[in-house]
């Protein structure tokens, strides 16, 4: 099998696992115990805490990420991040605490939910973007029926926010602004930081679904007040995730039980998973440049193998993040593309719809019709890719796709 849908899920690091293993076999304490095991797992969560954290909000670094041989939208990456690490010498780690939540999912109900109860009073508004994750748009939707105002905002073809609508949208009455870094659908990077400037000027908290950004594109944390990433999307184990909040922007517990994370998230924590967690974490940050410099790579093979004017690329060329590649071409029939390749793993759309029946919400967002939608697919790779198996893999999608042609 090769393996192309590391938007769904990424393969475990064998750090990762190394990490984990002491804590699956050997050792088994409630890190919430007070005796000298348990002590010691807590000790092994709050060593995770601050690998995680130092993802998030990296420390300022001396010297900047320059790399010769890079395309200039990679360069441009980097330097972004670099400029963004000096910009946190005010809001650098100390500006904020990780919380361990069970995944991105319960990371964004509970700043979405816990955001809106404690400010629903006077501002019961939230603002969020058309191509945002379901975790956003259902709960966001289920607070509708609890009386939250709701505003979606438009994109363009390109998947970027329609800033004017944002700038109408955004008032004294919003109490959250919520925007996805990277898209998980189609790669592009959201204008978070300007967003997070709109609403700030009007008192708004802004929350970032980080989860396919974080370790690739510095997450912009000046602009945000609440950060949902996820461990299973950076090569760590599925199961946990973490929910960054700014000092003073705790959202209301959404989990009520014994108040493990500081009386706020109630649960007993696993020390395996935030161990592989915070592997994972150091990892991302440690090989941040060499992983951009094999996705970019990948990508100017992918789009080599996939050319000519039938693969048309879904979301911008320019601004995104270059594992992600979602194209589509006319007529294709998906279902039967994934049958006849089906010792290639991609997908036809988000993990977290597939099996809907229903086209995609974010291409549909686009301004793609239906018929558009449903023949596009979205091929994603990373660390583990490798040149040959990616090549053969597009070239045998390729081949099959024109096969249907031929035959219709």
């Amino acid at each position: 099998m090769i393996y192309l849908d590391y938007q769904a899920t990424t393969p475990l690091a064998p750090e990762a696992l190394e990490a984990m293993l002491p804590w699956l076999r050997d050792q088994h304490a409630n890190p919430h115990s007070a005796h000298a095991s348990g002590r010691a797992a807590k000790a092994a969560v709050e060593v995770a805490r601050g690998q995680v954290l130092r993802l998030i909000a990296p420390e300022p670094q001396p010297a900047p990420l320059i790399l010769d041989g890079l395309h200039p939208s990679t360069q441009a990456f980097l330097e972004d991040i670099e400029r963004q690490i000096a910009a946190r010498r005010e809001h650098g780690p100390g500006a904020g605490q990780v919380f361990f939540t069970s995944g991105a999912t319960e990371a964004l109900n509970w700043a979405i939910t816990g955001t809106w109860e404690r400010l629903r009073a006077e501002r019961p508004k939230i603002v969020t973007i058309a191509t945002e994750h379901a975790a956003v748009l259902d709960t966001v939707d289920a607070l509708r029926l609890l009386g939250a105002e709701l505003v979606i905002l438009p994109v363009d073809r390109d998947g970027f926010v329609d800033l004017d609508a944002a700038k109408a949208a955004i008032d004294t009455r919003t109490a959250l602004v919520c925007a996805m870094l990277i898209n998980n659908e189609i790669g592009v990077r959201q204008h978070v930081d300007t967003l997070g400037a709109l609403a700030h000027e009007h008192g708004a908290v802004v929350l970032c679904d980080a989860v396919q950004g974080v370790g690739r594109w510095g997450v912009p944390l000046w602009a945000c007040d609440l950060v949902a990433i996820s461990a299973h999307k950076i090569y760590g184990p599925k199961g946990i995730g973490a929910l960054w909040v700014r000092n003073g922007y705790m959202p209301a517990p959404l989990l009520h039980g014994g108040g493990q994370e500081a009386g706020v998230r109630s649960g007993t924590l696993s020390p395996a998973l935030c161990a592989g967690f915070g592997a994972a974490a150091r990892l991302m940050r440690e090989r941040v440049s060499e992983d951009m410099r094999h996705v970019e790579h990948l990508w100017r093979v992918a789009r080599q193998t996939l050319k000519g004017p039938e693969w048309l690329l879904n979301g911008s060329r320019v601004q995104r993040y270059k594992g992600n590649l979602n194209v589509r071409r006319p007529g294709l029939d998906v279902a039967r593309l994934m049958s006849d390749c089906r010792d290639i793993a991609f997908s036809a759309g988000s993990a977290c719809a597939s099996g809907s029946g229903r086209p995609s919400h974010v291409l549909r967002a686009l301004g793609l019709t239906d018929a558009e939608a449903r023949s596009s697919i979205r091929l994603g790779w990373g660390r583990y890719t490798t040149e040959d198996e990616l090549r053969d893999a597009l070239t045998r999608i390729d081949v099959a796709a024109r096969a249907q042609r031929i035959a219709a």
